[in-house]
């Protein structure tokens, strides 16, 4: 069961507490497409919000297009435009969609022609991929483009979503690829270009928090991210599962000073890709000062591994 914490005292807000953790749930895929989330009664009596509070978080998240309200039932997580086509098999998809040609009297010969049609825009959708998130946060793009350059060896470019409308001005077909949070907001940017969009789900991190789970009270947690909404996210996760029996203190590479601080002087270190070079030279810079070694989490993936072997099959990569 997933479970939802506030910190009360915690520089983060409390509603940005617990958006960010029901959206991990929900695009971590903890909480599957068409899942009944808590109702306002039960996450007030668990996080001490007042369901005032909880149902503007609930209208934030039905913004983003993450869930949505059925009348009289209570709120779930969205079926999201591209979900229905990660649990098709591709051979009975085709044959339900050649089946439904010829019922509406096309010939076979029709049929393979707009089939064909099909598959020659899907590649020139292919010609150039891009991956948008929210300006606010650049970094959360750059670790989904470096992961998809890696694991898909293929080029792809980042912009901004505030930037798509004029970037696609000069874009006859492509691909958008955008974390599931962000897909509603990619959807209205893109208005009615010719450009499909896909949205990945993010590694659940079940590793990383069962060990969080089990440090003593009063470890000291670092967190180092190129992300500042991953840092964000985790320090709320964090705070969920373990209240204030943690210190835990987020650090961007680039910010010197905080990231010496943690590799001095804290327990455990959750690191991303991004963010190893800086914190390992920061370790070699510090290590005079510490009286025992310090356990490094590298956590390399940010994209979900089925999401990896899913956009294989859209884009055609080996």
């Amino acid at each position: 069961m997933v479970q939802f914490s506030i910190q009360s005292d915690s520089e983060i807000p409390a509603s940005t507490q617990l958006i960010d953790q029901i959206s991990f749930a929900i695009t971590s895929r903890q909480y599957e497409p068409g899942h009944q989330l808590p109702s306002t009664r039960q996450l007030a009596q668990w996080t001490g919000l007042h369901r005032n509070t909880i149902n503007k978080v609930y209208q934030q998240l039905k913004q983003a297009g993450l869930v949505e309200a059925r009348g009289g039932s209570g709120i779930y997580v969205s079926i999201a435009r591209s979900d229905s086509d990660l649990t098709e098999v591709p051979i009975q998809t085709v044959r339900q969609s050649l089946d439904k040609l010829l019922s509406l009297g096309c010939s076979l010969t029709q049929a393979k022609d707009l089939l064909l049609s099909e598959i020659e825009w899907r590649l020139s959708c292919n010609a150039q991929v891009l991956v948008t998130a929210g300006r606010e946060d650049p970094g959360i793009a750059k670790i989904m483009a470096e992961e998809l350059e890696n694991a898909l060896s293929v080029p792809i470019q980042t912009v901004a979503i505030e930037d798509l409308a004029q970037v696609l001005e000069h874009t006859g077909a492509g691909t958008i690829i955008t974390n599931r949070y962000f897909l509603e907001a990619t959807h209205q940017a893109i208005g009615n270009n010719n450009i499909r969009v896909i949205a990945i789900d993010i590694y659940n991190y079940k590793q990383e928090i069962d060990r969080i789970k089990e440090l003593p009270a009063n470890s000291y947690v670092g967190i180092v991210s190129i992300s500042t909404g991953i840092l964000r996210i985790a320090e709320s996760l964090i705070h969920s599962l373990r209240g204030d029996e943690l210190l835990v203190v987020p650090a961007l590479p680039q910010d010197s000073y905080r990231l010496q601080t943690i590799a001095r002087s804290a327990d455990v270190i959750v690191v991303g890709h991004s963010g190893k070079e800086a914190l390992k030279a920061a370790i070699s810079s510090t290590k005079i000062d510490r009286i025992r070694p310090v356990e490094i989490m590298h956590c390399d993936n940010y994209i979900s591994i089925d999401s990896i072997e899913q956009l294989r099959l859209e884009l055609g990569s080996d």
